[in-house]
C-alpha cells in the first residue's frame, strides 16, 4: 500500500510524524508512543509497517517540553543517557497532558475512525496509559517498562497498573522472555494487578528468547521473526479478529 507522510506540530508543541496510506480513507488512527529515542528512522520504518495495514498511525515526540523537542537521538550510550535524562524531566502530568492532545488531534482528522494505542519500552507504559482514555478501543504495549512499579518519567510511581480499571477497550501486550527489564516476576506481577483490577480478558505474549526492544531493526537484539510475527498479532488484534 503506498504512504502519505507528513510532520506536524500538536498544539503548538509536540513534533509528530503522521503516516497514512495515499487515498481518502476513512481509517482507524493509532497513536504510536516511541522509545526513549523518540523519532528514529528505525521506529518510523514500523509505524509505516503499521500504516500500510490500513491506518492513519501518529507517531509523537515524548519529550516535547525539554531540550530533545526535535531530536531523534541515536543508539548510543549518550543518546540513551539524553533519553533517560528527557524522561527523568518530564512529570506523569505532561505525559498525560500530551497524550490527550495527540488523541485529540487523531480524533478531529476527518480521515479517522476509531482510535487506538500502541508503543515501545517507555512508549508502551504511555500506551498502557493512552488507554485509560475512553476513546481508545483497544491498545497493544510492546515490552513497556515500569508498570510493575510504577516508574514513569519524572514521578518515582505513576500508578498505572492501579488505574488499570479505568481500561474500557480491549488490551495486547508483548513481552520478550529474555527481557532484563521487565523478567518474569515483574510480568507476573503486571499479571496479577490487572486481572485483580478485572481485565481478566485481555491478552499477554511472551515471545520465546526476545530481547528487551527485539523489534528495534538496529542492533543485536533484533529478532525479524519475533518482530513480523509480533506486528502480525498487533494488526490482527487492532482490526477485532
Amino acid at each position: 500500500m503506498k504512504l502519505r507522510e507528513t510532520e506536524v506540530r500538536i498544539a503548538d508543541l509536540i513534533r509528530s510524524v503522521v503516516i497514512s496510506p495515499a487515498g481518502d480513507g476513512p481509517w482507524p488512527g493509532v497513536v504510536l508512543y516511541t522509545d526513549i529515542f523518540q523519532l528514529t528512522e528505525s521506529t518510523l520504518r514500523t509505524a509505516r509497517r503499521l500504516a500500510a495495514y490500513g491506518f492513519v498511525v501518529c507517531a509523537p515526540e515524548i519529550y516535547p517540553r525539554t531540550d530533545l523537542n526535535g531530536v531523534a537521538l541515536e543508539f548510543d550510550d549518550e543518546g540513551k543517557a539524553r533519553g533517560m535524562a528527557g524522561a527523568a524531566a518530564t512529570t506523569v502530568d505532561e505525559f498525560d497532558a500530551d497524550r490527550v492532545a495527540v488523541l485529540d488531534y487523531l480524533e478531529g482528522r476527518d480521515d479517522t475512525t476509531a482510535l487506538y494505542a500502541t508503543g515501545f519500552c517507555i512508549g508502551g507504559h504511555l500506551a498502557f496509559r493512552a488507554a485509560f482514555d475512553p476513546r481508545v478501543q483497544a491498545t497493544v504495549c510492546f515490552y513497556p517498562t515500569g508498570l510493575q512499579n510504577g516508574a514513569l518519567g519524572k514521578d518515582a510511581d505513576a500508578g498505572s497498573l492501579q488505574r488499570a480499571a479505568d481500561i474500557r477497550g480491549r488490551l495486547l501486550i508483548v513481552f520478550g522472555s529474555q527481557d532484563p527489564h521487565v523478567p518474569a516476576d515483574a510480568r507476573l506481577q503486571v499479571l496479577s494487578a490487572l486481572y485483580s483490577a478485572g481485565l481478566d480478558d485481555l491478552e499477554l505474549h511472551v515471545y520465546q528468547g526476545g530481547e528487551h526492544a527485539f523489534m528495534r531493526d538496529i542492533g543485536p537484539r533484533h529478532d525479524p521473526v519475533l518482530t513480523d510475527l509480533a506486528l502480525t498479532e498487533a494488526v490482527s488484534f487492532l482490526t477485532g479478529r
